[in-house]
């Protein structure tokens, strides 16, 4: 590792196993802010966790200056004292992280009367590769004249957006009301466990003055995307240039994102790492940049960072290598490398192009778009490197070994064979590979089942081919 991944990791981690933070999110003006090493896959959870693990709400307190505000943990459940010793070690680390991503905007901020609730999720990786994932509500509390902003926040180990912004829907109703109320339910929560894709669980809350209500929470039954919204990208950018970025993080370039509000940075960031399913970006990762890491921009490694565009000026200043600088409020590129335009196989390239063109007007929910933006992606790459299991020369131990030569030599098209060569070299194809060595059996998830329906697609295909001629 070179001196500045030293210097910056030194700044991201806290202390010896402590949590690495990574923001991401999504919402109606959501924000999502991120950061870690790599990009987490948040939808593998097939039911059973608990709901999550603490309540935190973070407030805005005079520093010791007096000139600034600094966020500050106000509130938390469950209480230190009902901790085990683990627990409470665990916690320690957690106050160290929290306050800063619950506030990544900086501490310049003054008493307002009116501000725009903001739903958004932060990701802190241990150093073992756990994840803890923290869902926020920013909002003006309630009351009289100009208020600061306050911070609820969830730490679970589970990715579902659209479920933990509801709850936070009920944490906030009950907020207003007293924070002694929030307690029976965000126990009966805890106590919970977390549904299957598809199912939904019940809890049973008492709200003084309103009686008991029953509240229902349901998982999406395709959880593969219950963590994004592709609408962002189609949003800001033409088909066009969402492929020329697909195109640089498919060779791990690095990536700025430029854009006004928070919401709009994380959601496209989360967005353009999720259409490289069914692989996982494995590079420096922050949806919002906190103005103490703007340094990030420099670094020589791969990275995918959202600036907020009034920083537009320092990143433009800064010593950068090449670079793809996107500017989501504009719709353009600042700044390309050139050749994105020339990464994917043209035949391919117009595939997806044509998928995203065809407009269904039967796509009335967001499961439903982002099926029709993903699929197309997900296509590209069963077609370029979907028979990689075929590739795996397996042992008398169990063990997989990968035949590159063999796998690149096995498509038929130059084009294809030209990109693949490049593609297998990414850290992004080395971790999936290295997964896959480790089971003779693949693992029947979304990305098996596409490749066997196109094979079978295929074989179907040929023997009208040979009757046509």
């Amino acid at each position: 590792m070179d001196a500045f991944g030293r210097r910056l990791r030194a700044s991201l981690r806290l202390k010896r196993n402590s949590w690495v933070p990574c923001e991401e999110a999504r919402g109606e003006g959501r924000k999502e802010t991120e950061e870690t090493v790599r990009e987490p896959s948040l939808s593998n959870y097939t039911g059973g966790p608990h709901f999550f693990e603490y309540l935190f709400v973070v407030s805005l307190k005079k520093n010791h200056s007096g000139d600034d505000y600094e966020p500050t943990i106000t509130y938390q459940f469950p209480k230190r004292e009902n901790l085990l010793r683990g627990q409470q070690e665990e916690e320690e680390r957690l106050h160290g992280a929290i306050p800063l991503f619950c506030f990544p905007d900086g501490n310049e901020w003054a008493p307002l009367t009116e501000y725009p609730r903001e739903t958004f999720s932060f990701v802190l990786t241990n150093m073992d590769g756990t994840r803890k994932i923290g869902y926020c509500r920013r909002l003006l509390p309630a009351g009289p004249g100009p208020r600061l902003p306050r911070v609820y926040c969830i730490i679970s180990c589970i990715g579902c957006f659209g479920l933990f912004s509801k709850i936070l829907d009920e944490v906030e109703k009950r907020h207003q009301i007293s924070m002694a109320v929030i307690y029976p339910f965000m126990q009966g929560l805890r106590e919970s466990a977390f549904p299957a894709p598809g199912k939904t669980v019940t809890l049973k809350s008492f709200i003084p003055d309103s009686g008991t209500e029953f509240i229902s929470l349901t998982r999406p039954l395709d959880s593969r995307l219950e963590h994004v919204d592709l609408r962002s990208l189609l949003g800001c950018l033409t088909h066009e240039q969402i492929l020329q970025i697909f195109a640089s993080t498919v060779l791990e370039r690095r990536i700025i994102f430029l854009a006004e509000d928070l919401s709009t940075l994380s959601q496209c960031i989360h967005a353009a790492a999720a259409l490289l399913y069914p692989f996982s970006w494995a590079h420096t990762y922050i949806p919002v940049v906190p103005e103490k890491l703007l340094a990030t921009v420099c670094s020589p490694t791969p990275f995918m960072v959202g600036v907020q565009k009034r920083f537009i000026q320092e990143v433009l200043d800064s010593p950068m290598e090449e670079v793809l600088l996107v500017d989501l409020c504009e719709g353009i590129f600042l700044k390309s490398v050139g050749d994105e335009r020339d990464v994917l196989p043209p035949k391919l390239q117009n595939a997806i192009l044509s998928s995203l063109a065809q407009r269904n007007n039967d796509l009335q929910t967001l499961e439903q778009v982002n099926e029709h933006v993903s699929g197309p992606f997900v296509q590209f790459f069963i077609r370029t490197v979907g028979h990689y299991a075929s590739y795996i020369k397996w042992g008398p131990d169990g063990q997989g070994s990968f035949q590159e030569r063999s796998f690149c030599k096995a498509l038929p098209s130059k084009t294809s064979r030209r990109f693949v060569k490049k593609f297998v070299k990414t850290q992004l194809f080395s971790l999936f590979i290295q997964e896959a060595e480790k089971s003779r059996t693949p693992h029947a998830g979304y990305f098996r089942q596409k490749i066997t329906e196109y094979e079978e697609h295929k074989k179907q295909k040929k023997p009208k081919e040979k009757t046509v001629k």
